[in-house]
């Protein structure tokens, strides 16, 4: 049986396949739309915008080693970062966050282990044991390693 062999280039167009499949899920759908309803909140946006001028004005009075200002400013980003991740919009756009890393995350993990098994398997070697098979061929008989 002859080997298929495939080039980078094979493997960045089969990405943009699963990129594209990823990108049609039930999770980022979700995704789009919790980021659009963020988007379209009054309350939010004022939110963001009051949180992004208290930001600059930290980073100045930092730079001016102004530390009571500072800490006063720092005290108002708190307070707001907790009313911004109290409005539920805002929740359901985290999880939803949370939802499409875990989907990235499981896809990748899958790759690395199928191809980890692959190259196992490929060489003859041991896949409960998580060795290749010049691994196995080249361990002491009856050793624990």
């Amino acid at each position: 049986m002859t080997q298929v062999l495939y080039t980078k280039d094979d493997l960045i167009k089969k990405s943009h396949e699963i990129a594209n499949m990823i990108a049609n899920t039930p999770e980022v759908e979700f995704f789009k739309k919790a980021e659009a309803q963020i988007n379209e909140n009054q309350l939010v946006r004022e939110r963001i915008a009051s949180l992004k001028s208290l930001q600059k004005q930290a980073v100045n009075f930092q730079h001016l080693g102004k530390e009571k200002a500072l800490k006063m400013i720092e005290s108002k980003i708190e307070k707001i970062e907790e009313e911004i991740n109290e409005i539920p919009v805002v929740q359901q756009f985290k999880e939803s966050q949370v939802d499409v890393n875990d989907l990235l995350q499981l896809v990748s993990n899958t790759i690395a282990n199928n191809v980890t098994n692959e190259i196992v398997r490929s060489t003859g070697g041991d896949l409960l044991r998580g060795e290749t098979g010049s691994q196995v061929a080249n361990s002491q008989p009856g050793s624990c390693s």
